[in-house]
């Protein structure tokens, strides 16, 4: 009896150590959440602040319970809370999806996660970004349990309005851009802006890891499609001059009339390439 007594005690003792580890991590989460809000958005004034006013802290305290509950296989209830959650903060994030540690949810209205993403660590989401998936409803039984949503990985920034869609990967540290549709993968360090989404770098690539309000770099990212326009406009000023060369040598080596109408041939040749390319001779 004094054996399975000891027994007893010294499980007790170890439940009540685990128990208080768990409520230590639990408040330390919350801590670096707070820190988190306030080291990314300058309209935080206070850490009490924080806590009464930001409906995207709200929301983690709701998906911090109710994804315990999903974890513990009470679905219902978790889904319950979950629900609760979206009409008091109108931010949507499955108890199922998996959220890492310092996660910003910026204003945050029309909000959507779905129920297998994944987001890494020290991931911002601004308002109306949705994580959804593209798989088709016809046949929806066979698709539980299977990853239909997006992967964020550390860093990232989605600007508000941008849709991630489908089971891709958004690699560490990149930006995606407001209003952008995206459902092909974006590779690590880039920002990817448009619709659909197109990878594109900062002018300034020393500033490409820095932290960006919405996704968007304040100096701008250059186009890709207007960068192709611009290489071709260039080249075809290029090509302009070297025709106006072989002019000027045709012109210098061969004269007289019957070389007149060779001339004028070659001269509106060369007025309909500058029409077509839109530039002036």
């Amino acid at each position: 009896m004094d054996a399975l007594g000891a027994l007893t005690s010294n499980t007790g003792r170890l439940t009540c150590c685990h128990r208080y580890k768990e409520k230590r991590m639990i408040f330390k989460r919350f801590n670096e959440d707070i820190d988190a809000f306030m080291a990314r958005d300058p309209a935080a004034q206070s850490r009490f602040e924080v806590v009464l006013c930001y409906p995207g802290f709200h929301s983690l305290l709701y998906y911090r319970l109710s994804n315990w509950l999903w974890r513990k296989n009470w679905r219902l209830l978790a889904r319950f809370i979950s629900s609760v959650g979206r009409l008091v903060t109108l931010i949507e994030i499955h108890p199922g999806a998996e959220i890492g540690r310092r996660f910003v949810i910026d204003h945050g209205s029309g909000i959507v996660i779905g129920e297998t993403s994944i987001i890494g660590d020290d991931v911002t989401l601004y308002q109306g970004v949705t994580l959804g998936g593209v798989s088709p409803s016809v046949d929806s039984h066979m698709q539980i349990d299977q990853k239909r949503h997006p992967t964020l990985a550390n860093d990232v920034i989605i600007g508000s309005g941008a849709q991630i869609l489908g089971p891709i990967v958004i690699g560490e540290g990149a930006r995606v851009g407001a209003n952008a549709v995206v459902h092909k993968d974006v590779p690590a360090g880039v920002t990817a802006v448009g619709i659909p989404a197109r990878v594109v770098m900062p002018r300034d690539k020393e500033k490409a890891k820095e932290f960006v309000a919405y996704g968007e770099p304040v100096d701008g990212v250059p186009d890709p499609v207007l960068r192709t326009i611009e290489d071709l406009r260039n080249q075809v000023t290029a090509l302009m001059k070297h025709v106006d060369e072989l002019d000027n040598r045709l012109d210098g080596d061969v004269g007289g009339e019957g070389n007149a109408e060779a001339t004028s041939g070659d001269k509106q040749t060369k007025q309909k390439v500058i029409a077509a390319s839109g530039g002036q001779s």
